[in-house]
């Protein structure tokens, strides 16, 4: 059995889960609406404040979506009671992050800024404090989103290792190496 997937997921106060006719769970919280699709195979079933995933056989693609659904049900269930933030660090000179609703405007050391349009699902916040790397904090109920969000943003000036600028993680670890070796 699998250790994640059977596992009980626990509803938070105010979150509701429903399974519908063709497998698509809907979870319901003060935070939103979340809606996800299941395989066919994967039973949920809701037993009062818990809720259990099981697979009918041992095959390696039953045991393999056990714990996956296992895993975005608990996702999605944290997600609409207290949600999910990522904070992103501007690491570089002149590097400046400013928003407009949800509208990021980037300058990250090209000769022109960066639009980006975040989805309405997700709250953005940047945040310049004087002697600090300017900070974009993102905030969301769906996990898949936000990470997806982050990791482009990410993308746009991905952190290098000689200098270690470019957009990164606040908790990320940039590896650094030595440049040029100084003559011989």
């Amino acid at each position: 059995m699998s250790r994640i997937g059977k596992q009980p997921v626990a509803l938070a106060s105010g979150v509701t889960l429903t399974v519908g006719a063709d497998n698509t769970i809907t979870v319901k919280g003060p935070k939103g609406t979340l809606t996800q699709a299941i395989d066919r195979d994967i039973k949920v079933e809701v037993n009062g404040n818990d809720v259990l995933v099981t697979r009918p056989t041992d095959q390696i693609r039953h045991r393999a979506m056990h714990g996956l659904y296992r895993s975005l049900i608990s996702n999605m269930v944290k997600g609409v009671s207290t949600g999910f933030t990522k904070q992103l660090e501007l690491v570089g000179v002149g590097y400046k992050a400013t928003n407009t609703g949800n509208t990021l405007d980037l300058s990250l050391g090209y000769s022109h800024n960066i639009i980006f349009d975040v989805p309405s699902e997700i709250k953005v916040a940047t945040e310049t404090l004087k002697g600090q790397n300017p900070k974009i904090n993102l905030e969301g109920s769906d996990n898949q989103l936000l990470g997806a969000v982050a990791a482009k943003i990410r993308s746009l000036r991905k952190p290098e290792p000689y200098k270690g600028k470019g957009v990164r993680y606040s908790d990320e670890f940039i590896r650094r190496k030595a440049g040029k070796a100084a003559g011989k």
